[in-house]
Protein backbone atom coordinates (compact mmCIF):
# COMPACT_ATOMS: atom_id res chain seq x y z
CA UNK A 1 0.00 0.00 0.00
CA UNK A 2 2.58 2.24 0.80
CA UNK A 3 4.45 1.89 -2.72
CA UNK A 4 1.00 2.94 -4.06
CA UNK A 5 1.23 5.66 -1.97
CA UNK A 6 4.47 6.99 -3.20
CA UNK A 7 4.62 9.47 -5.73
CA UNK A 8 7.70 8.89 -8.49
CA UNK A 9 6.92 12.28 -10.09
CA UNK A 10 9.49 11.82 -12.89
CA UNK A 11 7.63 8.25 -13.62
CA UNK A 12 4.26 10.01 -13.53
CA UNK A 13 5.33 13.28 -16.05
CA UNK A 14 6.66 10.51 -18.39
CA UNK A 15 3.77 7.94 -18.84
CA UNK A 16 1.67 11.71 -18.96
CA UNK A 17 3.87 12.81 -21.77
CA UNK A 18 3.96 9.45 -24.07
CA UNK A 19 0.21 9.39 -23.10
CA UNK A 20 -0.37 12.52 -24.73
CA UNK A 21 1.86 12.03 -27.68
CA UNK A 22 -0.06 8.49 -28.47
CA UNK A 23 -3.33 10.23 -28.09
CA UNK A 24 -2.70 13.27 -30.39
CA UNK A 25 -1.20 10.76 -33.12
CA UNK A 26 -3.55 7.57 -32.94
CA UNK A 27 -6.14 8.92 -31.03
CA UNK A 28 -9.41 6.53 -30.57
CA UNK A 29 -8.99 3.21 -33.55
CA UNK A 30 -12.23 2.21 -34.60
CA UNK A 31 -10.94 -0.42 -35.28
CA UNK A 32 -10.15 -1.57 -31.96
CA UNK A 33 -13.42 -0.30 -30.29
CA UNK A 34 -15.36 -2.27 -32.81
CA UNK A 35 -14.43 -5.30 -31.22
CA UNK A 36 -13.62 -4.39 -26.95
CA UNK A 37 -15.83 -1.66 -25.63
CA UNK A 38 -14.26 1.36 -24.35
CA UNK A 39 -13.47 1.89 -20.85
CA UNK A 40 -16.12 5.09 -20.87
CA UNK A 41 -18.20 2.91 -22.99
CA UNK A 42 -18.34 0.19 -20.44
CA UNK A 43 -18.96 2.89 -17.26
CA UNK A 44 -21.37 4.31 -19.48
CA UNK A 45 -23.27 0.63 -19.66
CA UNK A 46 -23.05 -0.07 -15.88
CA UNK A 47 -24.59 3.32 -15.49
CA UNK A 48 -27.71 3.09 -17.88
CA UNK A 49 -27.66 -0.42 -15.70
CA UNK A 50 -28.19 1.09 -12.14
CA UNK A 51 -30.45 4.25 -13.41
CA UNK A 52 -32.66 1.57 -14.96
CA UNK A 53 -32.94 -0.07 -11.57
CA UNK A 54 -32.99 2.51 -8.80
CA UNK A 55 -34.04 5.78 -10.93
CA UNK A 56 -37.58 4.64 -10.64
CA UNK A 57 -41.09 6.56 -12.08
CA UNK A 58 -42.64 7.96 -9.48
CA UNK A 59 -40.33 8.08 -6.44
CA UNK A 60 -40.25 10.82 -4.08
CA UNK A 61 -37.93 13.40 -4.38
CA UNK A 62 -35.72 12.44 -1.25
CA UNK A 63 -35.46 8.70 -2.50
CA UNK A 64 -34.34 9.73 -5.88
CA UNK A 65 -31.42 11.56 -4.14
CA UNK A 66 -30.33 8.75 -2.15
CA UNK A 67 -30.54 6.22 -4.34
CA UNK A 68 -28.41 9.16 -7.01
CA UNK A 69 -26.07 9.10 -4.36
CA UNK A 70 -26.35 5.00 -4.15
CA UNK A 71 -25.48 5.20 -7.84
CA UNK A 72 -22.46 7.85 -8.10
CA UNK A 73 -20.94 6.36 -5.28
CA UNK A 74 -20.56 2.81 -6.47
CA UNK A 75 -19.86 4.05 -10.16
CA UNK A 76 -17.26 6.31 -9.10
CA UNK A 77 -15.40 3.37 -6.45
CA UNK A 78 -15.69 0.88 -9.32
CA UNK A 79 -13.74 3.16 -11.65
CA UNK A 80 -11.49 4.20 -8.80
CA UNK A 81 -10.61 0.95 -7.68
CA UNK A 82 -9.80 -0.44 -11.36
CA UNK A 83 -7.20 2.45 -11.48
CA UNK A 84 -5.65 1.36 -8.30
CA UNK A 85 -5.37 -2.36 -9.79
CA UNK A 86 -3.30 -1.05 -12.72
CA UNK A 87 -1.01 0.80 -10.67
CA UNK A 88 -0.52 -2.11 -8.60
CA UNK A 89 0.34 -3.69 -11.67
CA UNK A 90 2.68 -0.73 -12.24
CA UNK A 91 4.65 -1.44 -9.23
CA UNK A 92 4.86 -5.39 -9.49
CA UNK A 93 5.22 -5.93 -13.48
CA UNK A 94 7.56 -4.07 -15.34
CA UNK A 95 4.99 -4.20 -18.37
CA UNK A 96 2.29 -2.76 -16.14
CA UNK A 97 3.44 0.58 -17.13
CA UNK A 98 2.91 0.17 -20.64
CA UNK A 99 -0.53 -0.57 -19.89
CA UNK A 100 -1.06 2.22 -17.79
CA UNK A 101 0.52 4.74 -20.80
CA UNK A 102 -2.15 3.12 -22.97
CA UNK A 103 -5.46 3.53 -20.60
CA UNK A 104 -4.16 6.89 -19.75
CA UNK A 105 -3.94 7.32 -23.89
CA UNK A 106 -6.93 6.11 -23.91
CA UNK A 107 -9.06 7.96 -21.28
CA UNK A 108 -7.31 11.44 -22.60
CA UNK A 109 -10.01 13.01 -25.67
CA UNK A 110 -6.96 14.76 -27.77
CA UNK A 111 -7.68 13.69 -31.41
CA UNK A 112 -11.05 12.39 -30.97
CA UNK A 113 -12.46 15.58 -29.95
CA UNK A 114 -10.63 17.21 -32.81
CA UNK A 115 -12.56 14.78 -35.15
CA UNK A 116 -16.09 14.97 -33.72
CA UNK A 117 -15.79 18.59 -34.39
CA UNK A 118 -14.05 18.54 -37.48
CA UNK A 119 -16.93 16.11 -38.72
CA UNK A 120 -19.19 19.06 -38.56
CA UNK A 121 -16.88 21.18 -40.39
CA UNK A 122 -17.00 18.95 -43.27
CA UNK A 123 -20.83 18.72 -42.90
CA UNK A 124 -21.28 21.93 -42.91
CA UNK A 125 -18.77 22.88 -45.51
CA UNK A 126 -21.02 20.36 -48.19
CA UNK A 127 -24.33 22.05 -46.56
CA UNK A 128 -22.46 25.61 -47.61
CA UNK A 129 -21.63 24.43 -51.22
CA UNK A 130 -25.19 22.96 -52.21
CA UNK A 131 -26.87 26.10 -50.84
CA UNK A 132 -24.70 28.17 -52.95
CA UNK A 133 -25.44 26.06 -55.90
CA UNK A 134 -29.00 26.76 -55.43
CA UNK A 135 -29.62 22.83 -54.02
CA UNK A 136 -32.03 21.88 -51.42
CA UNK A 137 -30.64 19.24 -50.09
CA UNK A 138 -32.36 17.66 -46.90
CA UNK A 139 -29.95 15.03 -46.52
CA UNK A 140 -26.86 17.26 -46.02
CA UNK A 141 -28.93 19.29 -43.46
CA UNK A 142 -29.48 16.05 -41.72
CA UNK A 143 -26.53 14.87 -41.50
CA UNK A 144 -25.02 17.65 -40.45
CA UNK A 145 -27.45 17.91 -37.09
CA UNK A 146 -26.52 14.16 -36.27
CA UNK A 147 -22.97 15.15 -36.53
CA UNK A 148 -23.73 18.34 -34.61
CA UNK A 149 -26.47 16.15 -32.21
CA UNK A 150 -23.00 13.85 -31.52
CA UNK A 151 -21.30 16.32 -29.14
CA UNK A 152 -23.78 18.74 -27.39
CA UNK A 153 -27.18 18.15 -25.65
CA UNK A 154 -28.67 21.32 -27.15
CA UNK A 155 -32.17 20.88 -29.54
CA UNK A 156 -30.20 20.36 -33.01
CA UNK A 157 -33.44 20.49 -34.84
CA UNK A 158 -34.14 24.01 -35.29
CA UNK A 159 -30.47 25.31 -35.67
CA UNK A 160 -29.69 26.69 -38.90
CA UNK A 161 -26.13 26.81 -40.35
CA UNK A 162 -25.26 29.11 -38.14
CA UNK A 163 -26.55 27.88 -35.07
CA UNK A 164 -24.58 24.39 -36.13
CA UNK A 165 -21.20 25.98 -36.49
CA UNK A 166 -21.25 27.77 -33.03
CA UNK A 167 -22.50 24.57 -31.17
CA UNK A 168 -19.78 22.66 -32.48
CA UNK A 169 -17.38 26.22 -31.59
CA UNK A 170 -18.95 25.90 -27.82
CA UNK A 171 -18.81 22.12 -27.50
CA UNK A 172 -14.83 22.29 -28.48
CA UNK A 173 -14.08 25.08 -25.69
CA UNK A 174 -16.17 23.22 -23.08
CA UNK A 175 -14.79 19.75 -23.99
CA UNK A 176 -11.57 21.01 -23.78
CA UNK A 177 -11.93 21.45 -20.24
CA UNK A 178 -13.44 18.44 -19.30
CA UNK A 179 -11.78 15.89 -21.70
CA UNK A 180 -8.55 17.16 -21.90
CA UNK A 181 -7.08 19.60 -19.58
CA UNK A 182 -9.33 17.69 -16.42
CA UNK A 183 -7.80 14.31 -17.40
CA UNK A 184 -3.95 15.66 -17.61
CA UNK A 185 -4.85 17.46 -13.85
CA UNK A 186 -6.36 14.54 -12.34
CA UNK A 187 -3.70 11.71 -13.29
CA UNK A 188 -0.99 14.18 -12.03
CA UNK A 189 -2.23 15.06 -9.29
CA UNK A 190 -4.13 11.92 -7.99
CA UNK A 191 -2.29 9.33 -10.76
CA UNK A 192 -4.38 6.39 -12.69
CA UNK A 193 -7.15 5.85 -9.70
CA UNK A 194 -7.61 9.72 -9.94
CA UNK A 195 -8.02 9.59 -13.40
CA UNK A 196 -10.44 6.78 -13.30
CA UNK A 197 -11.99 8.87 -10.63
CA UNK A 198 -12.82 11.94 -12.50
CA UNK A 199 -14.05 10.04 -15.83
CA UNK A 200 -16.72 7.84 -14.07
CA UNK A 201 -17.40 11.43 -12.40
CA UNK A 202 -17.81 12.95 -16.24
CA UNK A 203 -19.57 10.22 -17.46
CA UNK A 204 -22.41 10.26 -14.88
CA UNK A 205 -22.68 13.89 -15.36
CA UNK A 206 -23.02 13.55 -18.60
CA UNK A 207 -26.26 10.93 -18.23
CA UNK A 208 -27.95 11.65 -15.52
CA UNK A 209 -26.79 15.14 -14.61
CA UNK A 210 -29.74 16.38 -16.06
CA UNK A 211 -32.11 19.52 -15.18
CA UNK A 212 -35.64 17.61 -15.92
CA UNK A 213 -37.76 15.45 -14.37
CA UNK A 214 -36.07 12.30 -14.14
CA UNK A 215 -32.74 13.26 -13.17
CA UNK A 216 -33.01 16.46 -11.21
CA UNK A 217 -32.70 14.64 -7.66
CA UNK A 218 -31.54 11.41 -9.22
CA UNK A 219 -28.09 13.04 -10.62
CA UNK A 220 -27.90 15.96 -8.20
CA UNK A 221 -24.68 14.54 -7.05
CA UNK A 222 -22.90 13.52 -10.02
CA UNK A 223 -23.76 17.30 -11.24
CA UNK A 224 -22.26 18.79 -8.46
CA UNK A 225 -19.41 17.11 -7.80
CA UNK A 226 -18.48 16.92 -11.66
CA UNK A 227 -18.83 21.35 -11.06
CA UNK A 228 -16.27 20.84 -8.15
CA UNK A 229 -14.16 18.57 -10.58
CA UNK A 230 -13.79 20.97 -13.46
CA UNK A 231 -13.63 24.04 -11.55
CA UNK A 232 -9.58 24.56 -11.64
CA UNK A 233 -9.70 22.78 -14.81
CA UNK A 234 -12.00 25.04 -16.84
CA UNK A 235 -9.81 28.12 -15.76
CA UNK A 236 -6.94 26.32 -16.19
CA UNK A 237 -8.43 26.04 -19.98
CA UNK A 238 -9.23 29.29 -20.63
CA UNK A 239 -5.13 30.02 -19.61
CA UNK A 240 -4.58 27.63 -22.43
CA UNK A 241 -6.64 29.20 -24.64
CA UNK A 242 -5.34 32.55 -23.99
CA UNK A 243 -1.66 31.82 -24.50
CA UNK A 244 -2.49 30.06 -27.47
CA UNK A 245 -4.48 32.72 -29.38
CA UNK A 246 -0.53 34.38 -28.77
CA UNK A 247 0.41 32.06 -31.62
CA UNK A 248 -2.94 31.99 -33.69
CA UNK A 249 -3.12 34.09 -36.67
CA UNK A 250 -5.93 37.07 -36.39
CA UNK A 251 -6.65 35.98 -32.72
CA UNK A 252 -5.79 37.99 -29.11
CA UNK A 253 -4.93 36.79 -25.98
CA UNK A 254 -5.71 40.53 -24.54
CA UNK A 255 -9.54 39.59 -26.26
CA UNK A 256 -9.54 36.19 -24.66
CA UNK A 257 -8.52 37.84 -21.69
CA UNK A 258 -11.03 40.42 -21.25
CA UNK A 259 -13.99 38.18 -22.44
CA UNK A 260 -13.03 35.76 -19.37
CA UNK A 261 -13.37 38.59 -16.96
CA UNK A 262 -16.45 40.36 -18.21
CA UNK A 263 -18.21 37.22 -19.35
CA UNK A 264 -17.00 33.99 -17.98
CA UNK A 265 -19.30 34.43 -14.48
CA UNK A 266 -22.38 35.07 -16.54
CA UNK A 267 -22.50 31.39 -18.11
CA UNK A 268 -25.27 28.89 -16.69
CA UNK A 269 -22.60 26.85 -15.66
CA UNK A 270 -20.34 27.81 -13.30
CA UNK A 271 -17.12 26.24 -15.30
CA UNK A 272 -18.27 25.92 -18.93
CA UNK A 273 -18.25 30.02 -19.32
CA UNK A 274 -14.54 30.28 -18.93
CA UNK A 275 -13.22 28.02 -21.96
CA UNK A 276 -16.03 29.36 -24.34
CA UNK A 277 -15.15 33.13 -23.08
CA UNK A 278 -11.29 32.55 -23.62
CA UNK A 279 -12.25 31.26 -27.22
CA UNK A 280 -14.92 33.78 -28.12
CA UNK A 281 -12.89 36.32 -27.52
CA UNK A 282 -9.61 35.09 -28.88
CA UNK A 283 -11.21 34.56 -31.88
CA UNK A 284 -14.03 37.92 -31.84
CA UNK A 285 -16.59 35.13 -31.84
CA UNK A 286 -19.84 34.78 -29.70
CA UNK A 287 -21.11 31.75 -27.92
CA UNK A 288 -23.62 30.45 -25.96
CA UNK A 289 -26.63 33.24 -25.92
CA UNK A 290 -29.91 32.53 -26.11
CA UNK A 291 -30.83 27.99 -26.98
CA UNK A 292 -32.92 25.49 -26.58
CA UNK A 293 -32.35 21.72 -24.57
CA UNK A 294 -35.20 19.35 -24.43
CA UNK A 295 -37.49 22.10 -25.40
CA UNK A 296 -36.88 24.67 -22.92
CA UNK A 297 -35.20 28.25 -23.73
CA UNK A 298 -32.23 29.03 -22.00
CA UNK A 299 -31.64 32.78 -21.93
CA UNK A 300 -27.89 32.63 -21.55
CA UNK A 301 -25.28 35.80 -21.54
CA UNK A 302 -23.68 35.90 -25.00
CA UNK A 303 -20.00 35.08 -24.38
CA UNK A 304 -17.60 37.79 -26.48
CA UNK A 305 -18.87 40.59 -28.23
CA UNK A 306 -17.97 38.80 -31.85
CA UNK A 307 -19.78 37.35 -34.29
CA UNK A 308 -22.34 35.04 -33.80
CA UNK A 309 -22.36 33.96 -37.54
CA UNK A 310 -20.15 31.55 -37.92
CA UNK A 311 -19.34 28.99 -40.60
CA UNK A 312 -17.15 25.90 -41.33
CA UNK A 313 -13.88 28.86 -41.70
CA UNK A 314 -14.66 29.36 -38.35
CA UNK A 315 -14.55 26.14 -36.98
CA UNK A 316 -11.29 25.79 -38.80
CA UNK A 317 -9.62 28.78 -36.47
CA UNK A 318 -11.15 27.10 -33.68
CA UNK A 319 -9.01 23.63 -34.31
CA UNK A 320 -6.29 25.52 -34.71
CA UNK A 321 -6.20 27.62 -31.84
CA UNK A 322 -7.44 24.11 -29.51
CA UNK A 323 -4.45 22.18 -31.09
CA UNK A 324 -2.41 25.34 -29.75
CA UNK A 325 -3.92 24.73 -26.91
CA UNK A 326 -3.54 21.16 -26.15
CA UNK A 327 0.59 21.89 -27.35
CA UNK A 328 0.87 24.21 -24.51
CA UNK A 329 -0.45 22.04 -21.82
CA UNK A 330 1.55 19.30 -23.16
CA UNK A 331 4.72 21.70 -23.09
CA UNK A 332 3.71 22.26 -19.32
CA UNK A 333 4.26 18.78 -18.90
CA UNK A 334 7.35 18.78 -20.68
CA UNK A 335 8.51 21.76 -18.81
CA UNK A 336 7.77 19.93 -15.34
CA UNK A 337 9.77 17.12 -16.53
CA UNK A 338 12.85 19.30 -17.21
CA UNK A 339 12.42 20.79 -13.87
CA UNK A 340 13.21 17.35 -12.38
CA UNK A 341 15.94 16.13 -14.50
Amino acid sequence: MTEILTIDWMQRLTILALAMIIDAVVGDPDVIWKKVPHPVAGLGMLIAALDRRFNRGGAADNRRFIAGLGVTLTVVLVASSFGCAIAWLKIRYDWGVGIEIALVAILLAQKSLFLHVWAVRESLRRLESAQNQGETDATKLATTRREVSKIVGRDVDALDRYGMARAAVESLAENFADGVVAPVLFYLAFGLPGLCFYKALNTLDSMIGHHNLRYEWFGKVAARLDDAANFIPARLAALFLAMAAWFTPQASWRRAVAAVWRDARHHRSVNAGWPEAALAGALDFALAGPRRYHNILVKDRWMGQGRARLGWRDIDRALFLYSLACLVQFLAVILGLVSLA
